[in-house]
């Protein structure tokens, strides 16, 4: 992502890390990621969110920093979208991620999925990702996509609203109903817009006060 708010060629970072179940570790990674060698807090460096999940003692820390800062190959955004559907059914659950899935030749463009046991329901887990706005024109027009810019080049993903209606007609097909939508860090968009504003103010712990400032 850029910011010409800042001054900054930004990048967000997805840390994933197998531990949920005791909230100072994952914090003390967290803080971890804002200090350089030294020790010293790094100015343009911004822990966005923590996504902890309890069932399977797991983490997501997203941070934001120039990607001077970060110094590693970029990709277009990858984000979480996990739709719970309300039954225990295994099979249905991996025919409804196997049908969205964009390896599917009927599937949804960029979105990965696979099912697993949550909370004594099915949830649908999706990696969703970006592709270049030019794939997008070439794909149905009943596919519901939002559009972004990097740097003047154009992205495209599938709305985290067309997946779970997706997944509730899919569902529907069984019987079965679902029991919500679940984003993990942000869409493109939110990750800039915070990303910009908390290294624009030098706000490290963003996780901490995000919900009062945009959310």
């Amino acid at each position: 992502m850029s910011s010409s708010r800042v001054g900054l060629r930004l990048a967000a970072c997805l840390l994933n890390i197998s531990e949920a179940r005791r909230k100072y570790i994952v914090e003390n990674i967290a803080k971890a990621a804002l200090l350089d060698k030294n020790g010293k807090k790094h100015p343009q460096v911004s822990v966005l969110n923590i996504f902890s999940d309890q069932d399977y003692n797991r983490s997501v820390i997203t941070i934001a920093a120039s990607v001077d800062k970060l110094g590693v190959g970029a990709s277009p955004y990858v984000m979480n979208c996990n739709i719970t559907i309300d039954s225990q059914d295994m099979s249905a659950g991996r025919e409804i991620a196997s049908a969205i899935r964009g390896s599917n030749a009927n599937g949804l463009k960029g979105v990965q999925a696979m099912a697993f046991p949550h909370e004594g329901k099915i949830e649908i887990a999706c990696n969703v990702e970006s592709f270049d706005d030019q794939e997008a024109a070439e794909i149905s027009e009943d596919f519901q996509h939002v559009s972004y810019s990097v740097l003047g080049d154009q992205f495209s993903y599938v709305s985290p609203h067309y997946i779970e209606a997706q997944v509730k007609k899919l569902a529907s097909d069984w019987g079965i109903g679902t029991k919500g939508r679940a984003l993990v860090g942000f869409t493109p968009q939110e990750c800039k817009n915070c990303a910009e504003y908390a290294i624009k103010e030098n706000i490290g712990e963003f996780w901490k006060i995000r919900g009062g400032v945009f959310m």
